[in-house]
């Protein structure tokens, strides 16, 4: 566990190195900011990890949905109903995810390509590859704004982060994560409903992506169908540098929290440092390699799982 502060902390002491804007508190709230809403996409990818399931390559689909149908109902239903909405038509998605991969046991790689696929070419055909814009609102203008001083999607990031890891470290559903991703068939032996668990992950991660779609959406007051791209990279990236396993049976919401975080600092700081865009792949992936092989290190000098 304490690779993930430590790594933390090395970034912000090399941050404060290279400019000395980077420890103000505004620059810290900015960083948060950026990653807050693919965050909750990457909460959703633990429970996918944790019970086998691998990893949600729809994320990107789902996160467009959900801004795209948040902002086209507008002036049908009202901006609340609206963004409830697209957080239900992304959560859809998830279910048909979750039936296939967990009732139907379908490789979910391949299924979720498959519906990540469609789902971006419905989303082509309702908005034409254009963009959509948001309406005036008092709600729109709450979630793009701050509360305490702090943005909401921060707030909304942090708050659910918590809830899920209560859920996931201290209730039968989330033992019956770590037991289905442990072994699959140990627990369906056991009375675990291995089906209903998995799918559940994937219906949960449809769910959280939505609301990532929705929280980014509002906050720039537009949305196009390519809003999510690249969003499952980033979200399968917090999930490892948070120690989480792939292959189930390991990982933690607060663990993948420290990742995403992490994730926004060296974004953060490629920026500060000026680097040219090839080689902030370089830079990112060289980081990442590095904290997973100093988490590898010491949860082995420590004998943990």
């Amino acid at each position: 566990m304490l690779s993930i502060p430590l790594a933390i902390v090395a970034l912000m002491v090399l941050g404060s190195f290279v400019s000395p804007s980077f420890l103000t508190a505004r620059n810290l709230v900015n960083i948060l900011n950026a990653y807050s809403a693919v965050g909750l996409a990457a909460i959703g990818s633990t429970f996918v990890a944790v019970c086998g399931g691998l990893a949600d390559l729809s994320i990107p689909a789902n996160v467009a949905m959900g801004a795209l149908v948040a902002l086209g109902a507008q002036t049908l239903v009202g901006p609340v109903a609206a963004a409830l909405l697209g957080i239900l038509v992304a959560s859809l998605g998830g279910l048909v995810n979750g039936v296939l991969i967990g009732y139907v046991r379908i490789n979910p790689i391949i299924v979720t390509l498959g519906s990540g696929f469609l789902l971006l070419g419905l989303s082509q055909l309702l908005v034409g590859g254009g963009i959509v814009y948001s309406e005036p609102s008092a709600f729109g203008s709450f979630v793009a704004g701050n509360l305490l001083g702090v943005p909401v999607a921060v707030w909304t990031f942090f708050v659910v982060a918590l809830i899920l890891h209560i859920v996931l470290s201290r209730t039968p559903f989330g033992r019956w994560n770590f037991a289905v991703g442990g072994n699959y068939e140990a627990s369906a032996a056991s009375a675990v409903p291995v089906r209903f668990t998995r799918a559940a992950a994937f219906v949960l991660t449809g769910l959280l992506s939505g609301m990532c779609g929705v929280l980014i959406a509002l906050s720039i007051g537009q949305a196009r169908p390519i809003i999510g791209a690249g969003y499952e990279f980033v979200a399968i990236s917090a999930v490892v540098l948070g120690g989480t396993s792939l292959f189930g049976g390991r990982g933690s919401i607060l663990r993948t929290v420290g990742g995403v975080i992490i994730l926004a600092l060296i974004s953060n700081l490629i920026v500060l440092i000026g680097l040219p865009t090839p080689s902030t792949g370089l830079a990112t992936g060289t980081i990442i390699l590095l904290v997973v092989a100093v988490d590898a290190y010491l949860r082995r000098r420590t004998g943990a799982e």
